[in-house]
């Protein structure tokens, strides 16, 4: 049995001595009669809780950022009426810090035999599976006095997915891509290439593209147009590692390379090629492979994405080149989304280049600080002036380590977090446009 403020301020009002009540009716300690006896009376009259049945429907899953809404629907099989406090708990992650108490607390009457349904709405502020807690349930009686008190759980999940926020950029690369595609026609060359249709020569096209057979059977000179080549193998590799926990910002730098993972899928999967993904630290921590539908892909994609974190470990730069060489067939395109840090590229991952850039083309994309950039520009005092020192010998570093990456073949892009996914994107299509894919 539980006191309530109102007991507490008769027995006050009334100058008599109050005792905790132990969870037995003979732990009551004395009071006078009166008091005791509606104490009594009302914590008997209150709704049992163990009684109480419990059922959840509403989202299963929710972007970052966005509300979820679980509704909650209680029935009251007792004979008497429910008068409570609710409580459903959910971890702390579910709600801004200091919003959750007005979200998951309910006051509710049920007469009986009836029931009804309540509403938690979510604000998850990070990514993965949220789970529900227990439900806790304060049963008043009539008088407000005593209360009943009892636990229920009820399993419900909402995955909270990446937020997707480059989906802005998608309409114009689409559109970039359809012209890329044939829809408007353009000549390109190169291998990599698929044969379009015939028309009449220009001055300036490639005299290699002229169709001679073509040619001898009218009395114009026919060219060949080209168009990039479908159904082509691309594979995300996602370095997990301890560098992908940094934050640039307000974000870890795993989370923006997820952003840009969600904008080339949907758009190459758009362009007819096949999609697959690899997470990868010391071990695969995720992979997607043999979707070919185009929604299919990128869904399951975002929904792998969505409980992964970070390792605090270092990238197994051997055990990544071996998982990707396993996963991608000859001749497919390769991204590797992962820092541009000195020390990891030309220890771990430099020596392992030549075997993937001799069977594939590869494109490493990596999120950089804008707050160096700021660095490299501070003037004025001393601390400034040293701290664009600072800013000025990392750009070098990474500009000097993208260098040795482009000798070896590899397609670099470095830019900040909200840069990142249309800078990758913006990739993908030059390397379309240029024949190599």
């Amino acid at each position: 049995m539980a006191l309530t403020g109102r007991t507490a301020l008769l027995a006050a009002l009334g100058s008599l001595p109050v005792g905790i009540l132990a969870p037995s009716w003979t732990g009551m300690l004395a009071v006078n009669a009166p008091l005791s006896l509606a104490i009594l009376c009302d914590y008997a009259l209150a709704a049992p809780v163990r009684t109480l049945r419990f059922t959840r429907s509403g989202d299963t899953s929710v972007r970052l950022g966005d509300a979820a809404e679980v509704q909650l629907t209680v029935t009251n099989s007792s004979r008497r009426r429910l008068r409570a406090q609710l409580r459903d708990a959910w971890p702390p992650s579910s709600w801004p810090a200091g919003t959750e108490q007005g979200s998951s607390r309910h006051t509710l009457t049920v007469p009986p035999g009836e029931q009804r349904r309540l509403a938690t709405v979510l604000r998850p502020t990070r990514r993965g599976d949220r789970q529900a807690e227990r439900i806790t349930v304060r049963s008043f009686g009539p008088l407000g006095l005593a209360a009943r008190q009892g636990h229920h759980r009820v399993p419900w999940t909402v995955r909270v997915l990446p937020p997707f926020t480059s989906r802005k950029h998608l309409p114009s690369r689409l559109a970039r891509l359809r012209e890329l595609d044939g829809r408007t026609s353009v000549l390109t060359r190169g291998e990599g290439t698929e044969f379009d249709s015939l028309r009449a020569y220009v001055p300036g096209d490639d005299t290699r593209s002229i169709d001679w057979r073509a040619t001898a059977r009218q009395s114009a000179v026919a060219v060949r147009t080209w168009r990039p080549e479908r159904d082509r193998h691309i594979l995300i590799v996602l370095d997990t590692g301890r560098t992908s926990a940094g934050r640039v910002g307000d974000v870890p730098r795993l989370d923006a390379a997820m952003d840009a993972t969600l904008l080339l899928t949907a758009l190459a999967t758009r362009a007819g090629d096949r999609v697959d993904l690899l997470a990868y630290d010391r071990r695969v921590r995720a992979r997607v492979q043999g979707r070919t539908a185009a929604g299919d892909v990128l869904a399951t994609v975002v929904n792998t994405l969505a409980s992964l974190e970070p390792e605090l470990v270092e990238t197994d730069a051997r055990g990544l080149s071996t998982a990707a060489l396993s996963d991608a067939p000859r001749g497919s395109l390769i991204v590797l989304l992962t820092t541009l840090e000195a020390a990891p590229i030309e220890e771990g991952l430099l020596p392992l280049l030549p075997q993937l850039t001799r069977r594939h083309t590869v494109l490493l994309a990596a999120v950089s600080d804008p707050r160096i950039t700021e660095m490299a520009k501070g003037r004025g005092t001393v601390d400034a002036v040293y701290d664009a020192a600072a800013g000025i010998q990392a750009q070098a570093e990474r500009r000097s380590t993208a260098e040795k990456l482009q000798r070896h073949g590899v397609v670099v892009v470095d830019a900040t977090p909200d840069s990142l996914a249309p800078a990758l994107a913006d990739a993908y299509l030059a390397l379309k446009a240029a024949g190599r894919l």
